[in-house]
């Protein structure tokens, strides 16, 4: 063989065998790197919308944002607090309406709540009740978008809350739209002349400093108006700017990336039917505790409903009613959960729903226990905010149970809701009746010490046979009453009064540096007696720190209703700069 042929052939067995390596190279798994993309949210045409018409949704959401620190700045819960929930539904309308969306049927009843929140902010100084509000406020909101933008006729609870959870996170992978918006806004704007905007920035830097000027002269002219113009100035501070510029910045960008989420439709609408898991491990935990909770009813109807039988050694029936409502209030609480998971998850079962209606009707006899427990407690040891809440949850949690068996049997009952009327309206109510009126007219009728107009004297008072309160000692706990909000002052100023309490120490700038002093000269308590009464100039106090800021923007019916208490025992008028 040559040379030449020898060549060749070694060129071949060395093609074949670099072939040869590189399909079994190929047979080998190689870990290649990528990155995971989150999907992209493809425009709806409410995007679209929202994109075009960027000159209407930039310019109202910052004038709504603009509104919104008018109104709140440094006052939570002032006059313009429903004048805000109103500007926030008539905003609302106003951008639906742009993207053609009709308000759907019930809409009315989460914009009436809101309202009538927003009024019962305004009339109350209780900042348990004004927080709640807000809380409130916020559900009824998101639930009102949600119910704009997608069906949510067949959502339940579980839905509605993880819906909120997905709106409020992920709308903030909308931020940029504001500036993406704004930038393709422009953009087709380009080349379109329109000289108003120069002649209004013209006008704007000829307007400035002509009104400062003119503000500077007509300050020096007016007595009145230069005070007008200080109180004004004093707001122009640089953190009151920086709290100004927060707040404006956030509502806007808030409200324009929630908007712009709920366009993108990227919550998913329907609601699979997860009744999968076998009903025999729900029969057995729900079988073996309605049996507990079988005795444990019969229990309460026996000994506490009936008092027919024995109490435990050392128990008197006052004692027995006394205890335990915290607990079985917990307990109906964690039945409404389990009846309410064993609807969700397990497949339908005539057993199960059997045990599922004991167990509501044995919660009914839980809910009525702890309800009698606790009016027994309150009997002998008066109101507290909490009891009255304990109270309000237990008349819930009845209502919300009396849906939970409509839906046991009748699957397409509108639990959520029925729910979501029923705990709205008893908020509503909750609100507006001020709970710390009632527990000062409460415990201050049962007070000692208490000074009718017919007596000189002080008298202590005893509860008269037939009363309520069947206490042996009469209410002692002032230290609670001088926590208690401006809502309680119709009550707690006239009593003040007749305990003998100098009210003119409230228009001191140091009620206690005045007490002291007074007690220095008069060598006695201002006071009497002063070890049980000393509350009453923490009273004052409160009242004072409650209401020095009250003005025509921030003024609140119940702080006003304080002052006015106070001015008909005084010799003073209401002394306030801004009133």
């Amino acid at each position: 063989m040559d040379e030449s042929k020898m060549a060749q052939t070694a060129a071949t067995e060395g093609a074949k065998l670099q072939t040869d390596t590189l399909n079994k190279a190929a047979a080998v798994p190689v870990a290649v790197p990528y990155v995971v993309m989150a999907p992209k949210i493809e425009d709806t045409e409410n995007t679209k919308k929202m994109k075009d018409s960027f000159s209407f949704f930039g310019p109202a959401t910052f004038v709504y944002a603009v509104f919104y620190a008018f109104c709140m700045y440094k006052n939570g819960a002032g006059i313009t607090f429903p004048f805000f929930m109103a500007g926030s539904l008539l905003y609302l309308y106003l951008c639906l309406s742009r993207l053609g969306i009709s308000l759907k049927r019930g809409s009315l009843f989460y914009m009436i709540g809101m309202v009538l929140l927003g009024v019962s902010t305004f009339c109350t100084d209780d900042w348990r009740i004004i927080n709640l509000n807000k809380t409130v406020i916020f559900f009824l909101m998101m639930s009102l978008l949600l119910k704009q933008f997608y069906n949510t006729s067949k959502w339940k609870l579980g839905k509605y809350l993880t819906a909120i959870c997905q709106l409020v996170v992920l709308s903030l992978g909308e931020i940029v739209r504001p500036f993406s918006d704004g930038k393709r806004y422009l953009k087709n704007r380009k080349g379109k002349k329109d000289k108003r905007v120069w002649y209004g920035l013209l006008g704007l830097v000829i307007a400035i400093p002509l009104f400062f000027m003119m503000l500077g002269l007509l300050s020096s002219a007016d007595a009145v108006f230069r005070q007008l113009t200080n109180n004004f100035l004093e707001y122009i501070e640089p953190g009151n700017i920086f709290n100004m510029v927060f707040r404006i910045l956030f509502l806007f960008f808030f409200s324009y990336i929630l908007l712009a989420y709920l366009c993108c439709n990227a919550i998913k609408e329907e609601v699979k039917d997860r009744r999968s898991a076998e009903p025999v491990i729900a029969i057995i935990i729900t079988g073996l505790l309605s049996l507990l909770y079988l005795v444990f009813s019969g229990i309460q109807i026996i000994y506490l409903f009936l008092g027919k039988m024995e109490l435990p050694s050392g128990y008197t029936y006052a004692m027995y009613a006394r205890e335990g409502f915290f607990q079985l209030l917990a307990v109906s609480v964690i039945n409404l959960i389990i009846v309410l998971l064993s609807m969700k998850y397990f497949r339908e079962s005539r057993v199960l729903k059997g045990i599922l209606t004991i167990m509501s009707l044995c919660t009914f006899i839980m809910i009525a226990s702890s309800a009698l427990r606790m009016i027994m407690y309150i009997r002998y040891y008066y109101m507290t905010f909490l009891r009255i809440f304990v109270l309000w949850a237990l008349a819930a949690l009845f209502l919300l149970f009396i849906g939970v068996l409509a839906n046991i049997y009748r699957e397409r009952f509108p639990l959520f809701r029925y729910g979501l009327t029923v705990v709205t309206v008893l908020y509503v109510a909750l609100s507006f009746i001020h709970p710390d009126y009632i527990i000062a007219k409460v415990n201050v009728a049962n007070a000692p010490w208490v000074v009718y107009e017919e007596m000189e004297d002080l008298e202590k008072r005893k509860p008269a046979p037939g009363d309520f309160f069947q206490s042996e000692n009469p209410y002692h706990d002032f230290r609670y009453l001088s926590t208690l909000s401006a809502d309680a002052a119709p009550v707690i100023i006239p009593y003040l009064k007749q305990l003998g309490y100098d009210m003119e120490l409230f228009y001191e700038d140091n009620i206690r540096a005045a007490v002291s002093d007074r007690e220095k000269e008069s060598g006695r308590m201002l006071n009497y007696p002063y070890r049980i009464y000393g509350f009453g100039y923490l009273y004052l106090e409160r009242m004072q720190e409650r209401t020095q800021n009250l003005s025509w923007r921030t003024f609140n019916v119940s702080r006003y209703v304080a002052l006015k208490s106070i001015e008909k025992y005084t010799n003073k008028l209401i002394n306030r700069k801004a009133l």
